[in-house]
């Protein structure tokens, strides 16, 4: 994408702006394509000793945000707005901190692979 492409991109979603933000700061991301078309981004940041941030968007008014522990317990899970859920994210307090939350309130779902 160049640069007059990606201003035009900016333009019609600004929330666009966040996920290169967070890419920016070490997010990896990785796009579900059906039929040549993005029709889910998901991005992750780990952390040490196993924990791990997930984002999942299917437009700006469809987002999920999950943190995991290092054995796909869910400890905080939020869904609404990429924008809520990108502020969400960056509120969050680190895992190894004091108000981090470390109750697994349910478990993450694994593929099976065959």
């Amino acid at each position: 994408m160049n640069a007059a492409e990606l201003s035009a991109a900016l333009v019609e979603f600004p929330d666009l702006q966040r996920l290169i933000d967070l890419r920016d700061v070490g997010w990896i991301f990785l796009p579900t394509i059906v039929d040549d078309q993005v029709v889910e981004v998901h991005a992750v940041r780990t952390w040490p000793e196993g924990w791990a941030d997930a984002l999942r968007v299917r437009y700006t008014t469809d987002a999920r945000g999950v943190r995991t522990d290092y054995s796909g317990g869910i400890t905080w899970q939020q869904d609404g707005t990429l924008g809520e859920i990108i502020d969400e994210l960056i509120a969050l307090p680190a895992p190894n901190e004091r108000l981090a939350p470390r109750l697994v309130v349910g478990r993450a779902s694994l593929p099976q692979i065959a």
